[in-house]
């Protein structure tokens, strides 16, 4: 359905705020799911999903998991997943993404930055003294949403009273795996068997476009 101008009517029941054509915010807006943004937002805005129309603009700082972009935006942008600049769209500003669409006619002026891998699980495992265990994706894992699993590589540069091992080798440490080994289940943790000390080794995770997670994060494995 079209207005008389021909701009598309939208339904807007499914966000939780929205900024009106005729509306100024200055400050932060804030939610858990969606906000549509109509009418001019000066400050931070931070939500799952953020929709800026033809006529919106954000001037300031946008966060979302994924946004669609179809009037104006200025400022820091970070968008974890898929940033889609429509063909009205205008973006400016330092962005960091997961992936991004850009339609004909958007206008880019920007530094671009690719969102940098994250290492998650719980980080804990448990082994049997002088055995190993299997390091499953629950233990740990690594969230990129714009790389393949298997140019997700985690490297360990440290490992305390054991060693990483995949499951065919179990006896020759690794210094590296990919995000695809521990979906296959092909990990180890194979403990050297002192007794009374407890077990650990360090992660770090990098993607296809080298960006790296940070810090080495530890994975403590519990010994009985």
């Amino acid at each position: 359905m079209r207005t008389p101008s021909g701009d598309n009517i939208m339904d807007t029941s499914s966000f939780q705020a929205i900024i009106g054509p005729d509306l100024f915010v200055e400050g932060e807006v804030r939610s858990a799911r969606a906000v549509l943004v109509l009418g001019l937002i000066d400050g931070t805005i931070s939500a799952a999903h953020v929709m800026v129309r033809k006529g919106g603009r954000v001037h300031g700082t946008l966060i979302a998991d994924s946004a669609e972009i179809e009037g104006e935006v200025q400022g820091n942008i970070l968008v974890r997943k898929l940033m889609r600049i429509g063909g009205t769209g205008s973006v400016r500003g330092d962005i960091r993404y997961g992936s991004i669409a850009i339609e004909e006619g958007a206008e880019l002026s920007a530094d671009l930055r690719n969102v940098p891998p994250a290492i998650a699980g719980d980080l804990n495992l448990t082994v049997k003294r002088g055995q190993s265990v299997r390091i499953t994706t629950e233990d740990l894992t690594a969230i990129d949403p714009d790389s393949p699993a298997g140019s997700l590589v985690f490297n360990v540069p440290q490992a305390t009273n054991g060693f990483v091992a995949h499951s065919g080798a179990a006896t020759t440490p690794v210094a590296r795996f990919t995000q695809t080994d521990l979906a296959a289940n092909q990990m180890l943790f194979v403990h050297d068997g002192l007794v009374g000390a407890a077990a650990s080794f360090d992660v770090v995770v990098t993607d296809q476009a080298g960006a790296s997670s940070g810090p080495a994060q530890t994975v403590h494995v519990a010994v009985f």
